[in-house]
């Protein structure tokens, strides 16, 4: 493909820094910074609204937008879409190759970010961080016990980038690590010295059980409530993948039964659907549930490193030249 002389590329996104911006100015790029007004994100702007900020736009980095059939359709000279982050379940991939488009990921960039959070997360949850602070908020300096992160067991459901980033994080606390893929690679295995083991076991024998799967129609919901209870009583279960792995409805009865001992999320059912808010709020309500807003991708450096990714994909696409490794979803050109 020749080079693209339209150069206009549209960033919905908050907190994207000079270093990315001169990279594609540097290559001819007119940049457009929309981001989504204060306490939204790209995800809650309609088509309409898209349709708009994106009139003229050859490339568009994107957050958390519905990328849909309709919208393609209406922007045909937009050829390339850059996630600045590693999901791609809000786009339409199939109309993105029919239609000629390219997607692509930012493959590398908050796997570090993402894996510290993960971390962050389980000693919070153990240690009862939130409920301790509550309580000195109101006087109560009594101690609270808590959990060790130290040579407990942790499963891991999915072992991609972030996956094998939380490996290497949880040798320094002389974890076993039980982790269940589809893709089991024995050498690895035996590198990192983790163990394969099918989910009901790795429900069964964990302390900590921490999601790292993409969100497709065959993981939704992949814990429910049978698997839920399946978890040992008193173990923690954490996600910072993507909230549809989870039906938080089970998971907010597990947590008020005292079945398991807490939860640490990053991501919630009602992203993807906004039935599920109620139930959202009830978790956060819950004095023994860590949260944060889909923000472990969101340090300063992470975010940094997935811009510049995004915008060398958009700047290759543009140019003709190969994408950077493991960037492309879709390629229809």
């Amino acid at each position: 493909m020749p080079p693209v002389t339209r150069r206009k590329v549209v960033v919905t996104q908050r907190f994207f820094d000079d270093r990315s911006l001169d990279y594609l100015r540097a290559h001819g790029c007119e940049v457009h910074l929309a981001p989504p007004p204060p306490g939204k994100g790209d995800g809650d702007l309609d088509t309409g609204t898209l349709r708009g900020l994106l009139a003229g736009a050859s490339g568009w980095i994107v957050g958390h937008a519905r990328v849909s059939r309709p919208l393609l359709e209406a922007l045909p000279g937009l050829l390339v879409i850059a996630r600045r982050g590693v999901g791609y379940d809000r786009v339409d991939i199939g109309a993105a190759r029919e239609l000629g488009r390219v997607v692509t990921i930012a493959a590398g960039g908050n796997d570090a970010s993402v894996a510290d959070h993960t971390i962050g997360l389980m000693i919070a949850v153990g240690r009862r961080f939130r409920e301790s602070q509550a309580g000195m908020l109101a006087g109560d300096w009594s101690i609270l016990s808590g959990t060790d992160l130290c040579e407990k067991t942790v499963g891991l459901v999915g072992l991609g980038r972030i996956g094998k980033s939380v490996v290497r994080r949880l040798s320094g606390f002389d974890a076993k690590v039980l982790v269940h893929t589809r893709s089991p690679d024995p050498d690895y295995a035996r590198q990192a010295g983790v163990e394969y083991v099918d989910l009901p076991d790795l429900l069964r024998r964990s302390d900590y059980v921490s999601l790292h799967a993409p969100l497709t129609p065959e993981t939704r919901f992949l814990v429910d409530g049978a698997a839920l209870a399946a978890m040992r009583k008193g173990a923690f279960l954490i996600n910072t993948a993507r909230g549809g792995l989870v039906d938080d409805a089970a998971l907010l009865e597990s947590l008020r039964s005292g079945h398991l001992g807490g939860a640490g999320l990053d991501v919630f059912a009602s992203e993807g659907d906004p039935a599920y808010r109620p139930v959202s709020d009830a978790l956060l309500a819950l004095p023994n549930v860590v949260a944060t807003p889909h923000a472990g991708a969101s340090s300063h450096e992470g975010l940094a490193r997935t811009n510049l990714v995004a915008a060398r994909s958009v700047v290759a696409v543009l140019d003709g030249h190969p994408l950077p490794p493991g960037t492309v979803v879709v390629d229809g050109r």
